[in-house]
């Protein structure tokens, strides 16, 4: 948890930074962001077991920002991230979560409007005075404008791949008392959901008061909502609102399964019980004031009549009919991946070499891993073109044979470009292994246009998969215009793969789109887009993605041998 708190510290300090005009400092302050927020292991432990010297050997982190992070771990503060926000009265962290804002537009707002906040942002913008202010114009104001409406409905809500380690994290520091039975999250965070309103978690204990007082003294609580006997509501410093309930083990799966949801699961399976003439509630599963079900989730299931549902599939989206007739899809699961085909390295903008992606992916047992480093036309610092992509397959090469039993395959994750072809010739997308195509610009295209644009991207003989393929990202914006049928439609015909992009910030596609797919037949597979190695650990979003969206592990290639896979892209042997 500790570790999302710093990133985003380090995030706003580079933003103040570049107000600033600082040159060099707030790229450094990034780049640790970065490290913190994607970091598999807790800031914390690392730095109990090895103290600043320890955080020091961490990727980007120089002594400097190491001993801001020890400031923080030991004071819950830094001093020179408050000076600065003294001193620039800006809420960087408010503007900057608006689609297209960045550190260089909040400079133009506050130099020339005095813009300090939100408030300040969507008055000027209402009144058309951001549309005269240099470098921006009346698409920037229109685009603002948009990009605040978008943050106002996604408001209170915090994405998964931030909240749930803190879920966990709540979850184990409960399950270790003695007095807990047994305890689990509930609510949208077990169900899956991309962004979570708030945790729930569910204890069955014979002593409630210990397990009620340990989890109200939670190290990061700010806030006491409440304090009952059975039941306790906290808020953390993130702004997290936690609530914790303690019942007897005899309505534990009762309790799970209702406060787990969703309401529009729960009105339907009440629905079922009375016409059953049973009552269901957090209680039980009651015939007149006999209980009939209730200690496990499973027992009330099967007690209504229908097979055990997953959490995930609990949104009254025709599971229950499904589940009735006993026809439930066997979901995906972490354990059914065997490798990871989208990932970047130094060679663009990853941070670890190939050689030391292709380890971690061994120490996860997987028997794959896929490079798609960025190609030339995307803007960013680093990129590969098609001399460098020749000049990548030799050390590819070289690592497959020192590492016999694995396979390194090469890709790119090339660019669709605004007439639907790629940004790499033929020539060299031909002697990849696959080709990665994407949308990384010119967003704002009609639904006809983009929708040619991406088909005929996808007819391309070369390109085998579809990174994101509907461009959103969580809390900043919504996905393109698309016609999805006939995406689903020509990717058919064509055995293009759609990917389900597993970075918290994206899971693209969501839930309903991988329906669709799956009822289509059409191939997907999950990849972590990792620029990291600890980005790797996001697998578990994207699966949890894919299970939302009823996928079976049939439905996602990359739970195939590596002989399926050389055949999904017409190679024999390698």
């Amino acid at each position: 948890m500790k570790n999302q708190e710093l990133a985003q510290i380090f995030y706003e300090i580079a933003n103040f930074l570049d107000l600033e005009e600082s040159a060099f400092r707030p790229r450094a302050y990034r780049k640790a962001g970065t490290v913190l927020e994607t970091l598999d292991e807790d800031i914390e432990d690392i730095y109990r077991k090895g103290g600043v010297v320890a955080l020091e050997k961490l990727s980007g982190i120089g002594k400097s920002i190491a001993e801001k992070i020890e400031e923080y771990l030991v004071k819950g503060k830094i001093k020179y991230h408050r000076d600065l926000k003294k001193r620039i009265p800006v809420k960087m962290e408010e503007l900057t979560a608006i689609e297209g804002v960045r550190s260089n537009t909040v400079k133009i707002l506050y130099r020339e409007l005095g813009i300090k906040n939100l408030k300040d942002l969507t008055r000027a913008a209402n009144s058309h005075k951001v549309a005269s202010l240099p470098g921006l114009g009346e698409k920037s104001e229109k685009n603002i404008l948009a990009g605040i409406g978008f943050l106002e409905k996604s408001k209170g809500r915090l994405l998964l791949g931030n909240i749930l380690p803190v879920a966990r994290e709540i979850e184990n520091s409960l399950k270790i008392l003695k007095e807990v039975e047994k305890i689990s999250i509930a609510g949208s965070a077990r169900r899956k959901k991309e962004t979570i309103g708030d945790v729930d978690l569910l204890v069955s204990s014979k002593n409630p008061r210990k397990v009620i007082d340990c989890f109200v003294s939670f190290p990061r609580m700010i806030k006491v909502w409440g304090k009952g006997t059975t039941k306790s509501s906290i808020r953390l410093k993130q702004g997290l609102d936690v609530d914790l309930r303690v019942v007897p083990q005899k309505s534990y799966g009762a309790a799970l399964q209702y406060f787990t949801g969703s309401k529009e699961h729960n009105i339907a399976l009440r629905k079922i019980a009375q016409n059953k003439s049973l009552k269901l509630n957090e209680y039980g599963l009651f015939s007149g004031s006999k209980k009939i079900a209730g200690e496990t989730e499973t027992e009330v299931y099967n007690a209504l009549g229908m097979e055990y549902i997953p959490p995930e599939l609990r949104e009254n989206r025709g599971e229950i009919k499904v589940a009735l007739e006993g026809k439930l899809p066997q979901l995906i699961a972490l354990k059914d991946i065997k490798g990871d085909l989208h990932n970047h390295s130094v060679w663009s903008d990853g941070r670890n070499s190939i050689k030391e992606m292709a380890l971690a992916a061994i120490a996860k047992g997987y028997h794959y891993l896929g490079i798609s480093d960025h190609t030339k036309s995307l803007q960013i610092e680093r990129t590969v073109d098609e001399r460098q992509l020749s000049q990548q397959r030799k050390e590819i090469d070289r690592l497959n044979k020192e590492l016999p039993k694995f396979r390194i395959f090469q890709s790119a994750e090339t660019n669709i470009l605004r007439n639907g072809s790629i940004d790499i010739k033929d020539h060299a997308l031909a002697k990849l292994d696959y080709a990665i195509a994407a949308v990384h610009s010119n967003f704002k295209m009609s639904k006809e246009d983009m929708t040619a644009r991406m088909i005929k991207a996808m007819k391309n003989p070369y390109v085998k998969i579809i990174a994101h393929p509907t461009g959103r990202l969580l809390k900043l914006r919504g996905g393109y215009q698309l016609d999805f049928d006939k995406i689903l439609r020509v990717a058919k015909q064509t055995g293009t793969i759609l990917e389900i992009n597993s970075q918290p910030r994206r899971l693209d596609l969501d839930d309903i789109k991988v329906k669709k797919a799956r009822e289509a037949g059409v191939k997907l597979i999950i990849n972590t887009d990792s620029h990291h190695i600890d980005n790797l650990h996001f697998m578990e979003f994207g699966v949890a993605q894919a299970r939302r969206g009823w996928a079976e592990k049939k439905n996602i290639v990359n739970t195939y041998s590596l002989k399926k896979l050389l055949k999904t892209f017409n190679h024999e042997s390698f």
